[in-house]
Parts: structure tokens; sequence; C-alpha cells
């Protein structure tokens, strides 16, 4: 038997196993340029109102839930969807919760017209989390706004259960507009 042939056996559906599918629809939306009028705060006010709709929640299942000066928080539901080979939810699922919330604290402290990026993003996940963990809550605050850059934290904790799941720190670059082509 072939090294091929092993992988092809090795990889017929078990015994019992059940399929499940899951399906995510988006709106594909103008270009962030389309509200350089508009300070973070009110972008992050539309995302609330649903006017914008970032795919990136629509394809992990979390959505931003409030943003004022300084402050984002996201709630999402985990799912076995989002299992890793462990049946753990996927700690890329956590960093992406946290990356949002601290890239969207910052936004919320920026001018209309100016941008941000992650330059650098610190997990540590304290405690695995299971398509049954409940509702998970992510608070991101600003910690430093300067011109250039900007550092915010972060925490995911149960909604229901209080318990601390990860928590994060960030650097972002301040982005000046850019030129229209």
């Amino acid at each position: 038997m072939t090294n091929h042939e092993i992988a092809t056996d090795e990889q017929k559906p078990l015994e019992g196993r059940e399929l499940r599918t899951r399906t995510h629809t988006w709106e594909a939306g103008p270009p962030i340029s389309a509200y350089a009028h508009l300070t973070g705060e009110e972008i992050l006010q539309e995302i609330i109102a649903g006017r914008i709709q970032p795919s990136i929640c629509s394809t992990l299942g979390f959505h931003l839930t409030e943003a004022k000066a300084g402050l984002a928080v996201f709630e999402g539901e985990p799912g076995e969807h989002l299992y890793n080979p462990m049946n753990t939810v996927h700690g890329g699922f956590l960093a992406t919760l946290l990356d949002s919330a601290l890239g969207c604290a910052v936004l919320s402290r920026l001018p209309a017209g100016l941008g941000y990026t992650t330059t650098q993003l610190n997990v540590h996940m304290v405690r695995p989390v299971f398509a049954d963990s409940g509702l998970l809550r992510c608070e991101g605050t600003v910690v430093h706004l300067g011109r250039t850059v900007a550092t915010a934290e972060a925490r995911v904790i149960g909604a229901e259960n209080g318990k601390l799941y990860a928590h994060a720190t960030t650097t972002c670059a301040i982005l000046a507009p850019r030129p229209e082509a």
C-alpha cells in the first residue's frame, strides 16, 4: 500500500460521524474612504446601527455591541465550527475577537480621515473555550493615543459566568488618509 492510499483510507468518514454545514452571507459595502468624513467613533456607531457591516463579523460570528471614546465591546457565541483538532475553539477566533476590540477602541478615539493598523498583537489564552462556553464578551480600551502610535488592552470574559478566557495588548500605527487613486 502506498502513502497516498494510506492517506486516502484515513480520510474516509468515521462511522457514526454527523456531517454539518454552515453558511454565512455578507454585504460588500463601499470602501472605507466613503466614510472619511466621519470620526472613528461615528464609524463604530454606524457599525452598531447596521449601516456598515464588516464581513469578518459574519464570518466568525461576533458583533460590535458598544462603542464610545476609548472603548469598544464585541460579543460572540462560540460554536463547534470553530474547533481545532483538540476539540476546543481555535485560538485564532479569540485572537481575532481581541484584535477587533483593540483596534476599534483605538479607532473610537481617531478624528475623521485617520485610520489605524495593528503592528503588534500580544495574546494570552488562559482557559479553553468550548462550543458550550456561552456568550463571550470582549472589551477593548485605549491605554495610549499618540500622534503616530496607540496602545490598547482587552479581555475576553464569559458573559454569564464572568470567567476570564483571554487577554491581550496591541500597538497600532496611526495612518494618515490615503490619497485617492
